[in-house]
């Protein structure tokens, strides 16, 4: 497993459509396996593999919802002690995705993006959607996905046609999130 460079805006490549999986083998699941270990490392809870520079459709997300039955951890950041609740990993794996039917509700979430680093901004999608899709060793699944899977999968999903999140927004929003990422990396 390696951590792989994330793409960010700009680059060219973050617009390519992604071609399906046809071949389900070792260099598919060692690049699911190095798509989570960038995802964990970035942190993100969402990645496609064009993002890390593989045109191909698919997905890893894993929106590691605390763990009730863990412990809560003391940190030390500083010498600032807090406790926070650990989160479980939930990874999950999505091959050659396709949604057949988003519901009609929009709900809201306000979107943020490993590739378009440090820029937030609310994005309606559809609130439900059926999914189908395989797994790495090539079995197809369907499954009806609502609240932040659903969103966090239309969101992953759109990486495969070449949209980022921003593309979204309206033209001006858009501009101002770039003049803001450009403004950060100017001062880094």
């Amino acid at each position: 497993m390696a951590i792989r460079e994330i793409l960010e805006v700009p680059d060219p490549r973050l617009k390519t459509v992604s071609t399906p999986v046809t071949v389900f083998d070792d260099e598919l699941k060692t690049l699911v396996a190095d798509m989570f270990e960038t995802m964990y490392d970035a942190p993100g809870i969402g990645l496609a593999a064009i993002q890390v520079g593989v045109p191909k459709r698919v997905l890893v997300i894993d929106l590691q919802p605390d763990d009730p039955d863990a412990e809560p951890e003391v940190c030390n950041h500083g010498g600032h002690e807090h406790t926070h609740q650990p989160t479980k990993r939930e990874p999950r794996v999505f091959v050659n995705p396709e949604i057949l039917d988003p519901a009609e509700e929009l709900s809201t979430y306000q979107e943020g993006c490993l590739s378009v680093p440090e820029i937030y901004a609310d994005v309606d999608r559809p609130k439900t959607c059926r999914v189908r899709y395989q797994d790495v060793e090539g079995i197809t699944y369907e499954e009806d996905l609502d609240g932040l899977l659903a969103t966090c999968i239309q969101h992953e999903m759109d990486h495969l046609e070449g949209i980022l999140f921003i593309d979204h927004l309206s033209r001006l929003k858009r501009n101002m999130a770039l003049k803001k990422l450009n403004k950060m990396r100017a001062a880094a």
